[in-house]
């Protein structure tokens, strides 16, 4: 038992586990080579049915559209949070979300609307 007031991690349904990532060029490369994406405002989400049980997600962001690392790593947050919280509502994907627009004066209120909005249209 852990003592009153500390901070235990976060386990079960909502944890974003290497079972729910993308990791291997092979599995990206996939993704892209089926050629299926929905676009919004700043992000492209691009898809390919999975025959895992759940759905999985990869993230990229080019340095070229946002240059600090501090946005680049703030926008793979937002995303991975996003996915972390809407998981079990998706269909059995593999995504890939990537940036599309450049990020330099955009808004996280922004951000999590495109992201949204591109989660909702995703094919079932």
């Amino acid at each position: 038992m852990a003592p009153a007031g500390s901070v235990q991690p976060q386990t079960g349904a909502r944890s974003f586990r290497p079972a729910y990532r993308l990791c291997k060029t092979d599995e990206y490369s996939s993704v892209f080579a089926f050629r299926k994406a929905v676009r919004g405002r700043y992000f492209v989400l691009h898809y390919r049915p999975s025959e895992s049980p759940t759905a999985r997600l990869g993230v990229v962001v080019a340095k070229k559209l946002a240059r600090r690392a501090v946005l680049r790593n703030l926008i793979k947050r937002m995303a991975r949070e996003w996915f972390r919280h809407t998981r079990e509502t998706l269909p059995h994907h593999d995504l890939i979300l990537r940036l599309n627009a450049p990020a330099k004066d955009v808004t996280r209120a922004d951000l999590r609307q495109d992201l949204a909005a591109l989660f909702k249209r995703l094919p079932k």
